[in-house]
């Protein structure tokens, strides 16, 4: 009648299988005997496993009233009164403030986190001993340590997991503003509207926390109110993803139009705009050894591969499709192909050769985009500005240039040519003829910034712009010895 407890069974998964059989086989005496098991996502996971079990997650609180909520109901009224000096209970409420935030942030993926980090309540108890030990040692006229509590946090306890340069000066940023001796000021705030409150008791403290906002603005952990409208797209983009992948693959029964057929009408139409092969002789009279021909070469060569693996593919779908070769299961790259393209994504064996895109149609535009650009290179000379984008090794683009200089100026060393850029105020139209040295592009946007071309500086988002192209940019090289 007890419960066996199998924990991180995704360590494990030869012995799933072993166990799935012993269920199923074992006679059980006693109906109150349960199996629990623990485990993270994993892709081989026994799925029969799965179906014969139920179902519980742990998912993280969302929000910082929530956040705060599953914070304080691990602490005991004997922590709050460890301490009777009057900073203790504001350390403590901003300690556990500050592990909220650090843990919401990383719903906004890269702009809340350059790496999610996993951030738990080792963390969080860990920083309320220090501060514990920290409050035991000081002297009261001398008052506390800031740059020791600030260090800690943001070095040490939160800091400690912190890889990223920037992550750590965002969390230093944090322990900066709070951690100061205007905490205790009653004007004091994380944001509007989020103080620090002044309680006695633990039910006092759920009661100012249950007052809290149930939904958060951006703004409370430091970020552009854009940053919600960047994570409510991503998260209603995996919901629908998750919709479609659950979808009927096979084709009903319906009067409409089938699945098979939706899909030979779009690989017709794909292979009549695909571009043709590519004839390398004319690479050789342009000069073969010039250093952005060389580079012109390298991308066509990917170029080639694509266009040749994406009519490779089709044909072969069509042929599938009208019954002439079998789409077994073993060719999975066909029947990938028809889920996909039928979905309006782009099939999996195209993504390895190529760039990722939203929809089938962007990337199938792209490809055709890509693809003018380097004809019109090959047939009609050197483009005045390129799109630098549309490049499969934008950096190789800019150091093939960083190489021509090199070669036009006799003095220089590769090693010691640095490549500096100028905004322009110029849009793509704009420009009549090529920069005397270096190279124009366009084609770059900022994402959480916006851009004032009359100053030509970087300025705040503007409300629902995610996204801002910025103007064209000559691109040089200079002599940095």
């Amino acid at each position: 009648g007890g419960w066996v407890l199998l924990q991180n069974c995704h360590l494990g998964l030869d012995f799933m299988d072993e166990l799935l059989e012993t269920i199923l086989t074992a006679e059980i005496q006693n109906d109150t005997f349960r199996v629990w098991i623990t485990t993270e996502q994993h892709p081989k996971f026994p799925i029969t496993l799965l179906q014969i079990a139920i179902k519980f997650t742990n998912e993280p609180p969302q929000g910082i009233r929530a956040g705060l909520k599953r914070t304080f109901s691990g602490i005991s009224q004997d922590l709050l009164n460890v301490s009777n000096l009057p900073m203790w209970k504001p350390l403590l409420y901003t300690v556990a403030f500050l592990h909220s935030t650090v843990q919401e942030r990383r719903k906004f993926g890269p702009l809340g986190w350059n790496i999610p980090y996993e951030f738990n309540s080792a963390d969080f108890t860990a920083s309320v001993q220090f501060i514990q030990n920290h409050l035991k040692r000081i002297d009261i006229k001398k008052g506390i340590s800031w740059n020791t509590v600030r260090y800690m946090i943001g070095e040490v306890q939160y800091g400690g997991r912190v890889t990223d340069d920037y992550d750590k000066r965002l969390l230093n940023c944090f322990a900066r503003v709070w951690f100061n001796e205007s905490m205790f000021d009653s004007a004091f705030c994380f944001y509007t509207g989020y103080k620090i409150p002044v309680c006695k008791t633990l039910e006092q403290y759920f009661d100012y926390i249950q007052l809290l906002p149930a939904m958060d603005s951006p703004e409370v952990f430091g970020l552009h109110p854009n940053a919600d409208i960047t994570y409510q797209r991503n998260t209603s983009a995996d919901v629908l993803d998750t919709i479609t992948n659950i979808q009927p693959k096979e084709s009903g029964g319906g009067s409409g139009e089938t699945r098979e057929s939706v899909v030979y009408r779009s690989a017709e139409d794909m292979l009549e705009k695909l571009p043709p092969d590519y004839v390398k002789a004319r690479l050789v009279k342009m000069g073969a050894l010039n250093s952005m021909n060389i580079f012109l070469r390298q991308e066509i060569d990917r170029m080639q591969k694509v266009i040749t693996v994406v009519r490779t593919s089709l044909n072969d779908l069509k042929l599938a499709i009208e019954g002439t070769i079998v789409m077994s299961e073993a060719s999975k790259n066909l029947r990938d192909a028809l889920d996909n393209m039928y979905d309006a994504r782009i099939p999996q064996v195209w993504r390895r050769v190529s760039w990722d895109s939203s929809t089938l149609g962007f990337w199938f535009t792209e490809l055709l985009d890509r693809n003018a650009q380097l004809f019109t290179w090959i047939f009609q000379g050197r483009p005045k500005v390129f799109w630098i984008t549309g490049f499969f090794n934008p950096q190789g683009f800019l150091t093939a240039m960083k190489q021509e200089a090199t070669r036009a100026h006799k003095d220089w060393a590769l090693d010691k040519v640095a490549i500096h850029n100028d905004v322009l105020k110029l849009t793509r139209e704009e420009i009549t003829s090529s920069p005397s040295e270096g190279v124009y592009i366009y084609g770059l946007y900022l994402e959480g910034a916006g851009w004032d071309k009359r100053r030509s500086i970087l300025v705040e988002s503007t409300p629902k712009i995610l996204f801002v192209q910025l103007p064209v940019l000559h691109m040089f090289a200079v002599d940095s010895s």
